[in-house]
């Protein structure tokens, strides 16, 4: 009785008394804020950005107050909020202007959107203040873009304050971390914001110390989920109150709020980490564009490949290219030889079909002996990760599950990879034999077999179970999975490239473009040519990604793979969403849908636990309007209680 007499003898402020809320709930047709008033005892702390608790349909809910007016639309009568978590404004007014349109960029919610943005709240961190650091006067940039035409101009352009959009192609063995701060010291010497977001922590390790090193302490931050939730959050309130310009960061960092940001950059946007795996499956290079255009700041999507979504950018004139000329590319990059090409065949006749051509070894020996360490990239992990009879080639699989069968080792019993089981006595239904043979080698085989063709050379792995960070430049093998080639100290000697039948080969729209950035990422940890570098190629020369290769010209092959998707429809040419379901749901959701004249039905085809996809295509134009649609599709669902959610993603990242 007590609580309630308080509660009804509240009154509202005198001055904006209405708060507009985003209540987190995930429900499409509630998109929208919520009218609640402000009560005069927390008039000081209710301010746009603050978590609050609000009573929704008769429950205690959070939310965030985005904005503070003085009337409201709505004819009823409105509650009062019932506390205000926090006086801490975590939610910058530019990243709720970001959070809307990435929500309606990708058929979702705002509240979905700023679950993803705002970290959860620590309250003991909150309380503590924030030991300020007196900066140092940033010093000017280093020479290192210098090596590129447009470098020079673009860095006077970000510290000028211009919206200066760049796509840049990093030269082979580019320091490219070091490039990056670069970039930011001088946006930080214009007085702007910098966020950079990159796809590992690895990656970040390198990008935090080179940061550190040009801007000095206390200007920066970097925000990766493994610091643990209080020193992440403590990380976050610093960027939040604007008490440090940069903001580096994995793949929520593209969220991160800055003061008066004037540079978005993202590294490797092909990296498949940038795509976020929660609803509304918003991916980083997009966040960041968008950023880049409502905040009118500049914009840097680097990396030694180069995407189509990035050659689009190029294409349309949103971003100026920064490349090096072709003089200081061939100072700067390894001699590259395919195994496959006619010369090779004629002295080496099994190249064609050997795992480790003449050429692969000889070049491995060579630099082991000049005293460097060797790359050895494998595609897949583990040991046999795939097997087969051995007499009709048969691939085995699980008499349980029907799952794909693998070796662990070279002694272990086949393990299914999907239900785990072993089958120890496992015989071919189709022919009764029961030895197995490989069909795909992973990185722990390969080491094995290069242990023995090497004998006496030091053996590393670098993938899952451990990845390495660096390795010194001293005589030694590197096999390592794409993704966890460590740089070596001084460069690599040489770089073999195996396998690559399963990358090319693999049923996927960007499977060409992943392996350009796979082979490209590893080749440039090699040393010059003029310093003995080499890169190995286990590939046909003829093939148009071993060519670019060879030629070290992301942009030629972007351009192309681009001008393919455009003939045949498929993105960043066309805009794509796809709707997953039980048959019944999706038909439903496509049946209320509203969708743009020219949207072309593709599907279905199965999909995962008995669902089906349909695949939905439209020109660039109708982007928006098919997402709107989805949305408010999706809405209807909702409010009529389906029981049955249908997954919506736009743009995803996997097509077939």
């Amino acid at each position: 009785m007590v609580a309630k007499s308080v509660r009804a003898e509240r009154e509202p402020a005198e001055r904006l008394p209405v708060a507009r809320v985003c209540v987190d709930l995930q429900l499409p047709h509630l998109d929208r804020p919520f009218d609640y008033l402000v009560a005069g005892a927390d008039d000081e702390a209710a301010q746009p950005g603050v978590r609050v608790k609000v009573r929704f349909a008769g429950q205690l809910v959070s939310g965030f107050l985005l904005e503070r007016v003085e009337f409201s639309e709505h004819q009823g009568k409105l509650a009062f909020l019932e506390k205000v978590v926090s006086a801490e404004r975590v939610l910058d007014p530019e990243v709720v202007r970001l959070a809307r349109a990435v929500a309606d960029r990708y058929a979702g919610s705002l509240a979905d959107v700023l679950r993803l943005a705002v970290p959860p709240r620590h309250a003991r961190v909150e309380a503590q203040a924030l030991a300020a650091v007196d900066p140092e006067p940033v010093p000017s940039p280093a020479g290192g873009w210098d090596s590129y035409a447009a470098g020079p101009a673009y860095l006077k352009a970000l510290e000028e304050g211009r919206p200066a959009r760049a796509v840049w192609s990093a030269l082979p063995g580019e320091d490219w971390p070091a490039r990056i701060a670069e970039a930011a010291a001088a946006t930080v010497k214009g007085g702007r914001g910098v966020v950079i977001v990159v796809a590992d922590a690895r990656d970040l390790d390198r990008v935090d110390r080179a940061l550190a090193a040009a801007l000095g302490p206390g200007r920066h931050v970097a925000l990766n989920a493994a610091l643990g939730p209080a020193e992440r959050y403590r990380r976050f309130l610093a960027a939040s109150r604007h008490q440090v310009p940069v903001v580096a960061g994995t793949r929520a960092a593209m969220w991160a709020p800055a003061a008066d940001l004037g540079l978005v950059v993202i590294w490797d946007d092909g990296d498949d980490l940038h795509s976020e795996p929660r609803s509304p499956y918003p991916h980083a290079r997009d966040v960041l564009l968008t950023r880049s255009r409502l905040a009118d700041c500049a914009a840097l999507v680097g990396g030694f490949a180069r995407t189509g979504e990035a050659q689009l950018l190029l294409e349309t004139g949103w971003a100026r290219e920064i490349v090096a000329d072709r003089a200081v590319l061939r100072r700067r990059q390894p001699a590259i030889s395919p195994t496959g090409d006619d010369p090779q065949l004629a002295r080496d006749p099994g190249a064609v079909t050997a795992r480790l051509p003449s050429l692969a070894w000889l070049t491995a020996k060579q630099a082991l002996q000049e005293g460097h360490p060797v790359l050895v990239q494998v595609p897949r992990r583990g040991y046999l990760p795939s097997v087969a009879c051995a007499e009709c080639r048969t691939p085995a699989r699980c008499p349980h599950c029907s799952g794909p069968l693998g070796l662990q080792g070279a002694h272990d019993v086949p393990i299914c990879h999907w239900c785990g089981r072993g089958s120890a006595a496992y015989a071919c239904p189709n022919c009764g034999e029961r030895r197995l043979r490989a069909s795909v080698i992973g990185a722990r085989r390969t080491a094995e077999e290069l242990g023995r063709a090497f004998a006496g050379v030091p053996i590393r792995t670098s993938g899952r179970d451990e990845i390495l960070d660096t390795v010194p430049g001293e005589p030694a093998i590197v096999v390592a999975t794409p993704g966890a080639e460590p740089v070596a100290e001084g460069g690599y000697g040489a770089v073999l490239l195996l396998d690559t039948w399963a990358l090319l080969s693999r049923a996927d729209l960007r499977a060409a473009e992943e392996t350009m950035r796979r082979w490209l990422n590893a080749s440039a940890l090699a040393r010059p040519g003029g310093q003995g570098g080499r890169v190995i190629v286990v590939a046909d020369g003829s093939l148009a990604p071993v060519q670019a290769l060879l030629r070290w010209d992301p942009g030629w092959f972007a351009a192309r793979e681009l001008a393919e998707r455009r003939e045949l429809g498929f993105p960043p040419a066309a805009r794509m969403a796809s709707v997953t379901g039980p048959a019944p749901a999706v038909a439903e959701l496509l049946t209320i849908a509203d969708l743009p004249d020219g949207t072309e039905q593709l599907g279905p085809v199965p999909a995962r636990d008995d669902q089906e996809r349909m695949l939905l295509r439209v020109s660039r134009s109708g982007a928006a309007g098919l997402a709107h649609a989805l949305h408010v599709a999706a809405g209807v669902r909702s409010a009529r209680k389906a029981a049955v959610a249908v997954r919506i993603q736009v743009d995803p990242a996997e097509l077939f």
